[in-house]
């Protein structure tokens, strides 16, 4: 495929996708679906510490027992053919010398030199270029915008391949931290829930077409 065609068929994928609001009840083949999850994988991270992980719920009681904390998600729950929580890394976990940061450093093979020296400036990071180190909900919340990141390429990577999807902040935290902790499904020490994400095929077509701000409202440059 030549590039302006690539161009054309992804800008027709962005086109295509759309928040939506209730699924047809197809389920979505399991390699589809796998492919979505691998670019997830695949996604960038900050300093590449992947602070995220995912639960993809297909229980019906607990999908049931969610959409009563989900006001966001009446729809999509009953319907969707997957639906997946993000699980954002906790504050503490994210500290210079935090569990997760220390075990990634080991996963990314490198040597006491080179940790040391990583250390060094994730710790400046968080205590100066951001200044979040001394503020765990603002750890969270950095932790939650590296998720985020994997969100929109599973949705846009969803879309590209003829596949809904909606993303989803209406709901309880608390309420859907606590469901998933009464099921042994969340440490609430290790993670938090900042988003959800539902996939399948909609139902029905979109009422009116994307609306978006002119590109020449929202970039300028510099030069």
């Amino acid at each position: 495929m030549e590039k302006q065609q690539q161009k054309q068929a992804i800008l027709e994928a962005f086109q295509f996708r759309h928040a939506t609001k209730a699924f047809n009840g197809q389920m979505i083949p399991e390699d589809d679906f796998r492919f979505i999850l691998e670019t997830a994988r695949l996604s960038p991270s900050s300093f590449g510490y992947e602070p995220w992980n995912m639960l993809v719920i297909q229980n019906p009681e607990i999908r049931d027992a969610l959409k009563q904390i989900s006001w966001g998600a009446q729809g999509q729950l009953p319907t969707a053919s997957h639906f997946v929580l993000f699980l954002a890394r906790t504050g503490e976990q994210m500290q210079a010398d935090g569990p997760h940061v220390t075990q990634m450093m080991d996963f990314l093979g490198l040597s006491e030199e080179a940790k040391a020296g990583r250390t060094k400036r994730y710790d400046l990071f968080l205590e100066e270029d951001f200044a979040i180190g001394d503020n765990p909900k603002a750890m969270e919340d950095w932790a939650a915008k590296q998720a985020y990141i994997a969100l929109g390429n599973m949705m846009s990577t969803a879309a590209q391949i003829g596949i809904d999807s909606c993303p989803i902040e209406g709901f309880d935290q608390q309420a859907v931290e606590q469901l998933l902790v009464d099921r042994g499904l969340l440490d609430r020490s290790v993670f938090t829930v900042p988003v959800m994400v539902a996939f399948g095929y909609r139902a029905d077509e979109p009422k009116r077409d994307k609306q978006r701000r002119p590109l020449d409202e929202i970039v300028m440059f510099v030069e």
